[in-house]
C-alpha cells in the first residue's frame, strides 16, 4: 500500500511509520516539527515538512496517489488547548478537514485516525468505559478529537470514505518527548535518570491506562486490514495511580528520589480506564506488553539517548 502518515516524526506516529516500512508498505510522513523530530524519521519515507493546515498538501495527495492516510498530526496538549481554544480548533478540526477533503479528491480508500480514549469519555459513569460509554469530553481537545469522528462519520456516508478510529489510552514508550506537558512516563523516567526528583501532581492518587507504544503499533497494523467502519478502544482495561508508577520507575532506573508532591493541577481527570473487549473480540487485537516490561523498554531507550547526549 501507498500510506501517508501525518505526524509521522513524532513519537507514536514515527513508531507506526517503522511498522509499515516494514510490512514492506511505501509510506510518506508530512509533519511541521513542532513536537515531532528528523531523529525519529526513518531514511526510507518520503518526508514533506508541511503543516496539516497549508493549501499545498494538495500537491502531495496529487503527487503520491495514497490508498491510506494515517492521521496523528494535532495539537496534542490538553492545558493549551483550554487555553487557547481557537488555535485547538485550527489544527485539531480544520487543519483534519483540509486533510480529509484531500482524502475525498485524491480517491483515499481509507483513513485510520487517533483519537482519545481519556479525554473523549471525560469523567467516567463506570471503569473501564467502552465504546458505548457518553462522550463528554472536559477539555477543547477532547471536543475537537470527538468533532473529527463525527466529521469522518459524514464523510463515510456521504462520500463513502473508510474510516478506522483508534481511541488510545495513555501511550507511553521509546521516543516520547520529555519536554512540556508529556506523558507522565517520559517525564518521571527522564528526571530520575537525571538525579532529579519529579513532582507528583496533588496526592498521586489518580489514575490512568497507561499503554505501550508497540501495542498501540499493533492496532495500526490491523487497522490496515481491517475492511469496516469503526470505533475502538486501545487500552488495557487496568489503572495505575501516579504513586505506584512513580515507584515502579524508581525501581526500574534505580533512582534514590524521594516521593514529593506538589499542588493539583485543577480540572485533571481522577481517573480514567478504557476497554479493550470491542478490539479484542472485531481486530483480535490485545495489549501484549506488561507495564514493568514497557517501563523497562522505556528506560533503556531513554539511558541510550542520555548517552548519546553527553
Amino acid at each position: 500500500m501507498n500510506i501517508l502518515v501525518t505526524g509521522g516524526a513524532g513519537f507514536i506516529g514515527s513508531n507506526i511509520v517503522d511498522a509499515y516500512l516494514e510490512r514492506g508498505h511505501e509510506v510518506s510522513v508530512v509533519d511541521n516539527l513542532i513536537s515531532g523530530s528528523l531523529d525519529n524519521l526513518n531514511s526510507k519515507v518520503n518526508f514533506f515538512r508541511m503543516d496539516i493546515r497549508d493549501p499545498q498538501m494538495t500537491r502531495i495527495f496529487k503527487q503520491k496517489r495514497f490508498d491510506v492516510v494515517n492521521h496523528l498530526a494535532a495539537q496534542m496538549d490538553v492545558r493549551h488547548s483550554v487555553a487557547d481554544p481557537m488555535f485547538d480548533a485550527s489544527v485539531n478540526i480544520v487543519g483534519t478537514l483540509n486533510v480529509l477533503e484531500n482524502c475525498i479528491k485524491a480517491g483515499v480508500k481509507k483513513v485510520i485516525f487517533s483519537s482519545t480514549g481519556g479525554a473523549v469519555y471525560g469523567e467516567q459513569d463506570y471503569f473501564p468505559a467502552d465504546e458505548q460509554h457518553p462522550t463528554r469530553p472536559l477539555s477543547p481537545y477532547g471536543i475537537a478529537k470527538l468533532a473529527v469522528e463525527k466529521y469522518l462519520f459524514f464523510y463515510n456516508a456521504v462520500h463513502g470514505l473508510n474510516y478506522v478510529v483508534l481511541r488510545y489510552a495513555n501511550v507511553y514508550g521509546p521516543r516520547q518527548n520529555p519536554q512540556g506537558e508529556a506523558g507522565v512516563v517520559a517525564i518521571f523516567t527522564d528526571k530520575m535518570l537525571k538525579g532529579e526528583s519529579p513532582i507528583i501532581n496533588g496526592d498521586g492518587k489518580q489514575t490512568r491506562d497507561y499503554t505501550f507504544v508497540g501495542d498501540v503499533v499493533y492496532a495500526n497494523l490491523l487497522a490496515l486490514d481491517y475492511d469496516k467502519t469503526d470505533i475502538f478502544n486501545i487500552g488495557t482495561s487496568s489503572e495505575t495511580d501516579v504513586n505506584t508508577l512513580f515507584q515502579k520507575l524508581k525501581k526500574a532506573t534505580r533512582s534514590s528520589a524521594e516521593e514529593r508532591h506538589g499542588p493539583a493541577k485543577s480540572g485533571e481527570q481522577l481517573r480514567s480506564v478504557i476497554d479493550f473487549t470491542k478490539a479484542k473480540n472485531l481486530m483480535g487485537w490485545t495489549p501484549k506488553v506488561s507495564l514493568d516490561q514497557g517501563l523497562d523498554s522505556t528506560v533503556e531507550f531513554f539511558k541510550k539517548k542520555n548517552k548519546g547526549n553527553d
